[in-house]
């Protein structure tokens, strides 16, 4: 009697198990006009594309794509990353972008260019790299 129960008892937590809790995905609404903001900093890009109202509608960086170490600031993983989410996005139904670019890293003319030969047509160009007014102090230079 006291076997068949543990039996049962296992068999309900052996069906709870065997189904995992599905999350919702999220469904974003796609116009043809959004917003492309490639973050490029010293040690990876990431590119980000958004409708107008700034809901991520594809995204992608270099350790997304497999690069690793130093060879995620290079233009070549730039362009690979841009690539990667500007297909993403085109299928989605992106077409038109307003490209906002962040930052001092290697790769910001390949990625703009990634997305231009991607079918993603550029409207307008806007730095945002946060200049600073004699703020921290910058690291001691290399010795090699």
């Amino acid at each position: 009697m006291a076997e068949e129960k543990t039996t049962q008892a296992q068999g309900q937590s052996a069906e709870l198990a065997a189904k995992p809790a599905k999350a919702k995905k999220r469904t974003v609404k796609v116009d043809a006009i959004g917003e492309a903001h490639i973050h490029a900093a010293f040690n990876n890009i990431i590119i980000t594309l958004t409708n107008m109202k700034g809901q991520t509608v594809a995204w992608s960086s270099a350790g997304k794509m497999g690069f690793r170490g130093s060879k995620k600031n290079t233009p070549y993983a730039a362009t690979v990353a841009a690539s990667d989410a500007a297909r993403v996005a085109y299928e989605a139904g992106l077409r038109k972008v307003k490209v906002y670019i962040k930052g001092p890293g290697g790769g910001r003319e390949t990625a703009l260019r990634a997305l231009y030969t991607n079918k993603i047509e550029i409207t307008e160009i806007i730095d945002l790299t946060p200049i600073p007014h004699n703020g921290c102090r910058p690291p001691k230079k290399r010795r090699v």
